[in-house]
């Protein structure tokens, strides 16, 4: 512990290294079937084909998942340096619903057979890139964009979103009507070895590309004149942030749904426990958004075992709350109850 009184980012780092491994194992082994050390080791099995195609896929994208929300949660509160510019408040999460719900309503024809397994991820990614694109261009003043502003057009559209999914949900068969409700709730369960490999292969250049944008993060705390003295072209970093968090939100909320809080209470944590410095809080932010999302989805499958709560009801539910107490700790600078 520095003399701030807050955590090494290295000691954190290595904190975080030692406690994901244990939870990995809880996500392989828990659930509403118990596995047999005998049966894992005979491939075929009931409980091999259980581990390998079922908990391993699932495991996978919990934590690419959970890595880019809580990602895509930094870099967008540091390009708006607001501490509360979560991509579901500002309404990107809701955007990227409303262009997968309109796909899963309307095109499930002729667009399905087109774009295949692609057709989700590519919806979300317009939707979320419009909505961002359109908040940061209503929110944008000549002295930079404007925190207010942004989150009022955040919750308009987020209004908006939420309306035309109503429309769509209220029109479309008792399928679609389904299948829409619970993926709006956020789900991990019907994960499979091809939605787990897409998400990885999108996951690792975003975040590669989100992280080397640190530095020029922290240069941007200073305001965007400063940071253009100091030789940031704010700019094409906001360009380039948008279009990376669009995608990151996009491919997260086309294969689970809306998760929410993720993005918004992990980098809270993390620059509580280790301070402001994106080069540090941005991978600390996603190794334990991956942590925190994995155990997540072991509470969901716990907490009304056989059955299985939707991941979304459960990140709220601890989300909500934390993120409550972090405020108020934050203000008293000491518990609060």
């Amino acid at each position: 512990m520095n003399p701030t009184g807050r955590l090494s980012p290295h000691l954190l780092h290595r904190l975080l290294w030692l406690l994901l491994p244990p939870v990995m194992a809880l996500s392989l082994l828990v659930g509403p079937v118990s596995l047999s050390p005998e049966q894992l080791m005979t491939p075929g099995s009931r409980d091999f084909l259980i581990l390998f195609e079922l908990r391993l896929p699932r495991l996978l994208l919990s934590l690419f998942a959970g890595a880019l929300l809580a990602l895509t949660g930094a870099s967008i509160q540091a390009l708006f340096r607001n501490p509360l510019a979560d991509p579901g408040l500002i309404g990107i999460s809701a955007g990227a619903a409303l262009a997968a719900v309109a796909a899963l309503v309307f095109g499930g024809g002729w667009l399905l057979g087109a774009l295949g397994p692609l057709l989700l991820p590519l919806a979300a990614f317009i939707g979320g890139l419009t909505v961002t694109a359109l908040v940061a261009r209503i929110a944008r003043t000549p002295r930079g964009i404007s925190v207010t502003t942004m989150l009022l057009a955040g919750i308009a559209l987020n209004s908006i979103a939420a309306a035309a999914i109503g429309v769509m949900k209220y029109f479309s068969d008792d399928l679609s009507l389904r299948q829409v409700t619970f993926w709006l709730l956020g789900n991990l369960h019907r994960t499979d070895w091809n939605s787990a490999l897409l998400l990885a292969v999108l996951a690792l250049p975003l975040m590669a590309l989100l992280l080397r944008e640190g530095p020029q993060l922290n240069l941007l705390l200073l305001g965007e004149q400063q940071a253009r003295l100091l030789g940031v072209v704010t700019h094409r970093l906001q360009r380039r942030l948008i279009v990376l968090v669009a995608l990151g939100v996009g491919a997260v909320v086309s294969l689970g749904g809306l998760i929410g809080f993720v993005g918004l209470v992990v980098p809270h944590l993390v620059r509580l426990l280790c301070g402001p410095d994106n080069r540090a809080l941005m991978p600390l932010s996603a190794l334990l958004g991956a942590l925190l999302l994995t155990l997540a989805d072991v509470l969901a499958r716990l907490l009304v075992s056989p059955a299985e709560l939707p991941i979304g009801i459960v990140t709220a539910l601890v989300g909500g709350p934390f993120f409550l107490f972090m405020i108020l700790y934050r203000q008293r600078g000491r518990l609060w109850l």
